[in-house]
Order: structure tokens, then C-alpha cells, then sequence
């Protein structure tokens, strides 16, 4: 505490020039930190993957910028905002306003899309309602018309979705040689449910013993699609004949059922379930095609009678960005028609041309000229989302704001990355200040103040090592950083593998990819590179990972995230032609979430908790009082606290203040009852051990070599620092990514498994990309193929073989420029990769 003092008074003593400074910062695993960091400047803030970075910037800076700005707005107004947790933290200096851009999966709705995101909609919707050509007689439409999203412009079948959803008798009913009793309705539920549809259809008197194809087609029309939802007497468990006379002698039912149609209960549950697992269920029996009246457009038919330069606005939202400032450019200089016939219509047209442009440019800077304005944010990644966002901030021309940014250079080329600093440039030369939680040491080296975190990860970090220009850190030894910015943590060549097998594919038409050959090697470490949008995705993610997925056997079924009825991408052409005979299985590492409530976890994913479950219930005393594994969980009744629920925290709602989560008044957040948490093993209750981080558990369980076996690879992949009974809903992609590789490498290794990971790196320190290696180095020397799209150019410059696509994105990617080794693909002058390669080998 006395050297937090002192180092307050020190900074407090100091200059009062531009700096913000920061005393006692105690949030996460911070250490009651103090620091000075300067306005007006690109500061990076660094360290190993949790050391505490992001709890600085975001958490403490962030947070306590935001808790400022808040208290200047209406409390009804602040219930509109997403706020933070106050930070904890004594005092902060000369902070201005911030506006926080951080890594995130897109909008769940598919109505948000980039024009959305980048404003760059609402300009095409007022150059259409002002400056479009209306068919004779039509009356002028307000902007809010061509909106898919408003009552005014969604088109009436669809209601602005573009697709429909619907059902047919073939779908309902797959197999009409079946009677309805042997379940031919197979959308109708099974259990209880269906059974008491049939026995109403039974009271209705309809056939439910003769073949489905044999029933007149007026029953199987009303059976399967009427709306009616009649309400009978049900004898449960008699014969047709037995309820036909219990019917006729007005008998007790067993109760009243009421009868859904097959269409009704699809579509109901359909678009009213919050079980991912019956949504998935009931999207068999659908079918989603175009809507038929506006064609998959969106919107009414008023609105796309309006065209600018011979397109409807559906149309021209379908071009590539770069394709549109194209068609846009010669009515910025009036050198369009328009002028001639209508020179009212010439300056409204200029007006909006030169805002469109302005932003356009923005975003053909970053590298984002490959998106159309009509693409849906769910499909993009986190960095695409972040850099169309950092767009819009270049654009607005705010002065005197601190921007905080997590990872900016996620998912990003190092072509992209230098466009990236080009913009947060011109955000600085605006008289901004830039605060970013940054691995990649080309913006590390780009920065004019570093804030170096560490020395470890969890409980080893949360100190700030380093506080300066970029220059002084070389002389701060304990810094995991230091040793790659300055050429020190070079890891060790290995010979490389040479392919003798290939999985070739063949004629691959999907999104850009245009009948693209590719030969892939197996059992060898490929990577797959080229810029943001040329096509790596397309080819591996999605083509590759269902290819072979379904020659297996293996077809992917739909996540929470996925809606199977969304107009998803269609593969057009490409086959496997050669090579699986070497591929046994197919495992894809991705990022989505491990779990999605706080009752998921590292140790439940993993499969550690079942056996520190076990542990605990073979204990002497456990054994004494009959207590079984089950006891151990936090899900059961028996073991967890009634108060919270096994929650282990209650929520106070405070109206228009944040939420606050308070530990649970009984359990004191330990989320097991008192009698359970009795139990130990060396003094450490299962809440103890629940706490404790992935080293600390490594050593605690020195003595099982199962245990140590699965927490041992954990921290190969870098999840040292990660508390094993840390909730789901707190870990980042990459974490859950790692997670998940982690968990399959502690499975006995077959060997001819085609590993896919994309962008595995992702949030990760240079460091910790080292120990990834290692471990993705060990699946393929156990005869596994490993293939990662990768933007990495160490990780590409280690790897056997590259395949680079490209040279451009959107329209100008989707080749393969260059394949081989990677110094042949480093001396490749047509790849965009090759020059940023041959720095790194």
C-alpha cells in the first residue's frame, strides 16, 4: 500500500500536461496499480494473453469514462444503455470521453447489415427518394419507403425478411406408406405430445390404423393444414371402436385435448421456442425459398419500381463498395445525365454522392471495398465489425475523445493492418487519443506509448512492467513482450515435412471461389493466407469442413448462433475428386461460445469437473454421510445453495443504474450448500478448487495423473491463467477456441484426422502463439493433418506448406496464387503475403 502512495504522490507531483492518470486500480486481477499514460497519442497496451490489459482499458479507463457520462444523462435515458461495472479504482486524472470499439460477433439479426453499421443505407434511401426515376403517375416516396425495416417499405408476404418459410405434405409427412398411429405426421412431437394429437384424431374420427397415402385428401389437408383448433373429450388408451362408444354413451373422458395441425405446431414452435434443440427439430419440416412477391428483395413493390442508373435500390445494395463509388463517382462531378433533364435533381444527387464517397473512402481504405451494403453483420467477423465501426469514427470528425480499441488488428492481413494504422492516424491527427489492447507487434511498434502488463497471466499478472515510449521497454527484462518486439523470442526452425498425399479438390463455385482447384497435403501443417475477403474462409471453413463432413458422415447440425432457414451460402459447384481415403475424421476447432448461461464452464467442457466430482465423493467423510457425485454439482438440488440456486450471486435490479451482481448472501458466492462445502480434500472444499486457475489446480492435483494430464495440456495452449469453474459467458473466442482444441488434444491420438482451425491466433501473444505451435506441431507428428487460416506470418512462415489466395478480395480474390513451401511463396511477386513472409523468415 505504501508504494501505491508514493507512486500516487509522484505522479501527482508530476507535469499536469496532457496525461491521464490513473491511481489504485484495482479491477480484476490489477494490483492496485498506478500509471500516467499521455492524450494525443497512440497507446498500446500489452502483455500475455490475461495479464490484465483489457481490465485496464476497458474495465478501469472505459468503464469509468462511461460512469461519468452517464451521470450527465436522464436516468430514463441511462436504461438505454449497455453499462459497465463501476470500476475499482481510486481516483482518475484528465480523462476525457471515450468511446469503447470492441471485438464482437455481429448483431443477432440479420436485418443489420454493413449499409446499417456505416450509414451508408439511409444515404442510398434519400438518393432514391429524391433523385430516383418514379414510373409515370407514381407518387413521391420518403426515404423510410425503401426500408426493409420499417412498416412503410417491407414488403407485405415477407415482412422485409425476403424469405418465407413454408411446408408441403411431403415434408410433414416423409413417408405416406406409414398410418398415422405408426407417427407418418413426423413434425407432429413425439412422447406424450403426439400421441395425444393421434388419440384426438381418433375421437374426430378420423382413420388413424390405414396408411397415410390411402386417406381421402380432404382428411390429410385438414389433418396437416387447417388452423382450427377444436377441443374434444380424449380416452386415453382406448381402441377407436372403445371411443367411439364412450363417445355415444357420453362417458368421463380422461381429459379435454386440443388438437394442433401439423403446419400450426411447425411454425409455432418455430418462431416461439427457446430450446435450440426443438427449433432445430421442427426446421426439417420446413422449407425457406424467396418470397415470392418481391423476389427476395426485401421490399414493396412502390419501392422497387424506383431505379437510379437503371437499378432498384435492392440491386444496387448487392454491389461490392469498391463497385459502387465506381458507379457514383461521375455524379460527384456532374458529369451524369441527370444535369441535363433535371438540374434540381443534379445538386441533390452531388450533395449525397459527396457524403457517400467521403465514408466510402474510409472504408476502401481499410480494406472492406469487398462488402456489399446489403450484407447481413452475422455474417462478418469481429474484426470486419470493428473496422466498419472504426469507419464510422473516422468519419465523424469528434475532437478531444479517447478511443479504445480491442485487438483492431483481429482477423486482419498484414496488408489490412497497415491501412488499419493509416486510419487510427487520421483519428490522432483529429486531436483524439487512442488507448488499444494490441498483440501484433507491427502496431505494437507503430505506437508512441506502450503499457506493458504482466509478468504472467491470472494471479502472476496485473502489474505494469513497463510505462513509456516503445524504446525503453527493451530494458525491462521480466516482459514476455520485449523478447519478440526486439527479435528475441525467435522460435527454433524445424526441417520440413514433405507432402506425399493430397486431398484435391475440384471445380469449387462458392461466394467469390469461381471453379477453383486446390490441392491440399495431408499430414503435414498447411497454411492458408491471403487478405481479409479473398476467399481463405470460403474454400476452408465452409467448403472443405462440409465436403468432407458429409463423405464421412459427419454433416455439421446447426448451432444456437445458426438459423437453418437463413438464405445461408450455397456451394454451386466442387467435389473431392482424390485423397479421402487418408482422412478418417474431421474435427473443426471454431470460436464459438463453449456455453452460453454462467453454468457452463471451463471444467464441465473439459470433462474435469465429473472427475473432481468423484474425488470428492470418495472421500472418507462423503462416504460416511452417503454422499454421491451428484452432491458435487452445482446443478443438483441436493448439493447447491437454495438462496442463489447454485448461481453462487443474486442480482439487484437498480432501475436505471446497472444491475448489480452481489455474491449470494448465504453461500457467499461459493454456490454449494453448507453441508456440501464440509467436505475437503487437503483442507479445499469443491468451491476451493472451483477457484482455484488451471496452474494452481496442475499443482493441487500433483498425485492424479489423469487430472494433470488434462490441466497439463490446458496450459500448453495457454489457459494457465483461466479459473477452471470460469463461467462460459466470461471467455473470449479465442479462449473457447483453445478450450476446445485443448479438450481434443487430451484425446489417444489415431492419427489421419483432418484438423481445421481458422485464425487460431486470434488474441493471442506471441508467446502463447509459440506454445499453440508446439501442440498443433504434435498433431501432425502423430499423423494427423493440420489446416489454419491464418493471417500469423510467423505461424505461416513454420508451416510445411502454404496455399495463398487472392491477390484481392471480393471479386479480385478467390485464386490460388501461390502454393508451396513457404519461402517459394515468399518469393511469389503476385502474392500480396509474399513480402510480409520473407520479413519473418
Amino acid at each position: 500500500m505504501d508504494a501505491a502512495v508514493n507512486n500516487r504522490k509522484k505522479l501527482k507531483n508530476g507535469t499536469a500536461g496532457d496525461f491521464v492518470r490513473v491511481f489504485g486500480a484495482r479491477v480484476h486481477n490489477l494490483k492496485n496499480v498506478s500509471l500516467e499514460i499521455p492524450r494525443n497519442a497512440l497507446v498500446v497496451f500489452t502483455g500475455v494473453s490475461g495479464s490484465g490489459k483489457s481490465s485496464l482499458a476497458f474495465g478501469t479507463l472505459y468503464a469509468e469514462a462511461q460512469r461519468r457520462y452517464l451521470e450527465s444523462v436522464s436516468p430514463y435515458a441511462r436504461r438505454l444503455f449497455h453499462q459497465m461495472a463501476v470500476p475499482e479504482v481510486d481516483e482518475i486524472e484528465g480523462l476525457p470521453p471515450a468511446v469503447a470499439l470492441q471485438q464482437q460477433r455481429g448483431s443477432p439479426t440479420t436485418r443489420s447489415s454493413v449499409g446499417s453499421v456505416t450509414t451508408l443505407s439511409n444515404l442510398l434511401r434519400m438518393l432514391y427518394s429524391r433523385a430516383g426515376d418514379y414510373p409515370a403517375n407514381q407518387p413521391l416516396l420518403y426515404a423510410e419507403a425503401f426500408s426493409p425495416n420499417t412498416p412503410e417499405g417491407a414488403c407485405p408476404n415477407c415482412h422485409g425478411i425476403g424469405r418465407v418459410h413454408e411446408v408441403s405434405e411431403r415434408s410433414l409427412v416423409p413417408d405416406d406408406r406409414l398410418t398415422i398411429r405408426e407417427r407418418a405426421v413426423a413434425a407432429w412431437p413425439t412422447a406424450w405430445q403426439g400421441q395425444n394429437l393421434r388419440d384426438i384424431l381418433v375421437t374426430l374420427g378420423y382413420d388413424v390404423d390405414r396408411p397415410w397415402r390411402e386417406l381421402p385428401k380432404k382428411d390429410r389437408n385438414w389433418i396437416l393444414f387447417t388452423d382450427e383448433q377444436p377441443t374434444v373429450p380424449v380416452y386415453a388408451g382406448y381402441t377407436p371402436a372403445e371411443t367411439k362408444r364412450a363417445l355415444k354413451r357420453k362417458e368421463e373422458p380422461s381429459y379435454l385435448g386440443t388438437f394442433t395441425g401439423a403446419r400450426k405446431y411447425v411454425l409455432q414452435t418455430f418462431a416461439t421456442t427457446q430450446s435450440a434443440m426443438m427449433k432445430r427439430r421442427v426446421t426439417q419440416f420446413l422449407s425457406s425459398t424467396d418470397c415470392p412477391v418481391c423476389n427476395g428483395k426485401r421490399l414493396r413493390p412502390e419501392a422497387l419500381s424506383v431505379t437510379f442508373a437503371g437499378m432498384d435500390i435492392a440491386e444496387i445494395s448487392r454491389l461490392p463498395l469498391k463497385r459502387l463509388g465506381e458507379l457514383l463517382q461521375p455524379y460527384l462531378n456532374g458529369r451524369s445525365s441527370v444535369s441535363d433533364t433535371h438540374p434540381e435533381k443534379a445538386l441533390v444527387v452531388q450533395r449525397i454522392t459527396e457524403d457517400f464517397l467521403g465514408r466510402l473512402d474510409v472504408l476502401l481504405d481499410l480494406g472492406l471495398g469487398y462488402l456489399t451494403p446489403e450484407r447481413s453483420t452475422p455474417t462478418l467477423s469481429p474484426g470486419e465489425l470493428q473496422r466498419l465501426r472504426l469507419a464510422t469514427q473516422v468519419r465523424s470528425n469528434l475532437f478531444g475523445v479517447v478511443y479504445v480499441l480491442d485487438e483492431p488488428s483481429a482477423g486482419l492481413h498484414p496488408a489490412d493492418t497497415e491501412a488499419l494504422l493509416r486510419a487510427l492516424e487520421r483519428l490522432k491527427a483529429a486531436g483524439n487519443s487512442l488507448f488499444v489492447v494490441e498483440h501484433e507487434l507491427d502496431i505494437i511498434r507503430h505506437a508512441d506509448w506502450i503499457v506493458d502488463v504482466g509478468p504472467g497471466a491470472g494471479e502472476q499478472g496485473g502489474e505494469i512492467l513497463y510505462c513509456g515510449p516503445l524504446s525503453g521497454l527493451a530494458e525491462v527484462r521480466e516482459s514476455q513482450t520485449r523478447r519478440y518486439l526486439f527479435a528475441e523470442g525467435q522460435t527454433a526452425t524445424r526441417s520440413p515435412r514433405h507432402p506425399q498425399k493430397w486431398v484435391k479438390l475440384r471445380g469449387v463455385t462458392r461466394n467469390n471461389l469461381d471453379r477453383l482447384d486446390v490441392d491440399i497435403p495431408l499430414a503435414v501443417f498447411t497454411s492458408v493466407t491471403g487478405i481479409s475477403g479473398s476467399g481463405k474462409s470460403s474454400l476452408i471453413s465452409q467448403f472443405l469442413v462440409e465436403a468432407v463432413g458429409d463423405k464421412l458422415g459427419q454433416r455439421k447440425e446447426p448451432g444456437e448462433d445458426d438459423d437453418a432457414l437463413d438464405a445461408g451460402v450455397e456451394t454451386f459447384g466442387g467435389d473431392i475428386v482424390e485423397g479421402l481415403d487418408g482422412i478418417k475424421r474431421l474435427v473443426v476447432v471454431d470460436q464459438k461460445p463453449i456455453g452460453r448461461t454462467p453454468r457452463s464452464n471451463l471444467a464441465t467442457y473439459a470433462g474435469l469437473f465429473d472427475h473432481v466430482r468423484k474425488l470428492f465423493a470418495a472421500t472418507k467423510q462423503a462416504r460416511a454421510r452417503r454422499y454421491d457425485a451428484g452432491r458435487f454439482s452445482f446443478n443438483v438440488a441436493k448439493g447447491r445453495c437454495q438462496t442463489c440456486q447454485g448461481e453462487g450471486f443474486v442480482s439487484v435490479e437498480l432501475l436505471f443504474l446497472p444491475s448489480v451482481y452481489a455474491p449470494c448472501p448465504t453461500c457467499k458466492g461459493a454456490r454449494y450448500n453448507a453441508r456440501t462445502l464440509e467436505i475437503k480434500i487437503r483442507d479445499k472444499s469443491i468451491a476451493d478448487v472451483l477457484a482455484m486457475t488451471v496452474n494452481s489446480a496442475f499443482e493441487f492435483f500433483t498425485d492424479d495423473a489423469s487430472l494433470r494430464r488434462s490441466l497439463g495440456v490446458l496450459q500448453e495452449v495457454g489457459l494457465g491463467y483461466i479459473r477452471i469453474g470460469q463461467s462460459a459467458t466470461e471467455l473470449s473466442g479465442g479462449e473457447a477456441q483453445r478450450i476446445k482444441l485443448a479438450t481434443e488434444l487430451q484425446r489417444s491420438q489415431r492419427g489421419e484426422t483432418l484438423y481445421v482451425l481458422d485464425e487460431p491466433t486470434t488474441g493471442l501473444h506471441p508467446s502463447d502463439v509459440a506454445k499453440l505451435m508446439v501442440q498443433l506441431d504434435g498433431l501432425v507428428e502423430s499423423g494427423n493433418t493440420v489446416v489454419v487460416v491464418e493471417h500469423d506470418m510467423g505461424v505461416a512462415a513454420a508451416s510445411d506448406w502454404i496455399i495463398d489466395i487472392g491477390p484481392g478480395a471480393g471479386d479480385e480474390g478467390g485464386r490460388i496464387v501461390a502454393s508451396g513451401p513457404p519461402e517459394r511463396v515468399a518469393s511469389t511477386p503476385q502474392s500480396r503475403t509474399a513480402k510480409y513472409l520473407a520479413r519473418v523468415r
